[in-house]
């Protein structure tokens, strides 16, 4: 069972977050619950403490009138009681976002205060949670662990269409069907990394093996899921190896 935790001083906003969670979660019949929700730090943290770091999900307001608290500090304080949590973050601004730079915390979302779609976010923020979690079941050689900002990132391999480089230094763009992912990294360690499920195409590209559709050897391009990407040399010739002498 994976425990939700819920801090927001504001009882209306508290009591329409809590009511959401639950009806999500009942009409998913997904293996969660909301054991605590709280106006303040204290009873969170004791609750946490009595049942132990088993990888909650948090939502906590950003801006707590408690003293010394606000949503960051408390924030690192779950961090240290429970280092693998899912913390989400609730404010009535947007820009606040960044903050978690400062107190190095990977926040998985922020939902903003929207008087009329705050229900709708926090049932996306938790199908989205929900989803992460039924990623990192599976086998973990099937799925790329990567961070993206102050996110981190599970994505099936299976998905993935291509890497190539970014235009910032010391950066790599993921591509799949339907997004681009840029993160820190390079194809020399990615390519180690994947093995023989990713082919150097390019000195710029690391190709799926598997989604590759077709090759224009004089052009120097290939097709890989309906894109386009680079073949240089080498990347003929170990394409050519891949495949055999009939290619």
């Amino acid at each position: 069972m994976i425990g939700i935790y819920l801090c927001d001083d504001d009882r209306a906003v508290r009591r329409r977050i809590q009511e959401a969670l639950e009806r999500k979660i009942f009409v998913e019949d997904w293996d969660m619950e909301v054991v605590c929700s709280a106006d303040s730090p204290g009873p969170l943290l004791e609750a946490l403490a009595e049942r132990g770091p088993r990888r909650g999900v948090y939502f906590l307001d950003v801006e707590l009138q408690d003293g010394d608290w606000d949503g960051f500090r408390l924030g690192q304080e779950i961090r240290r009681l429970d280092p693998h949590g899912t913390l989400v973050y609730i404010t009535a601004y947007g820009e606040l976002a960044c903050r978690t730079f400062q107190y190095h915390l990977e926040a998985f979302d922020y939902i903003v205060k929207d008087p009329e779609g705050l229900e709708e976010a926090v049932c996306r923020c938790l199908e989205a949670v929900h989803a992460r979690f039924q990623v990192e079941r599976r086998d973990p050689e099937e799925v790329l662990t990567l961070r993206e900002g102050d996110r981190v990132r599970h994505i099936p391999l299976k998905e993935i269409l291509f890497f190539e480089t970014a235009p910032a230094p010391h950066h790599v763009l993921l591509h799949t069907a339907g997004s681009r992912v840029d993160f820190v990294g390079s194809l020399s360690e990615l390519e180690k990394r994947l093995g023989e499920r990713f082919l150097r195409v390019h000195r710029a590209y690391l190709a799926a093996v598997d989604k590759i559709e077709s090759v224009d050897l004089k052009g120097g391009r290939l097709l890989v899921g309906g894109r386009t990407c680079l073949l240089s040399r080498a990347g003929r010739t170990a394409l050519k190896k891949r495949a055999g002498a009939g290619c």
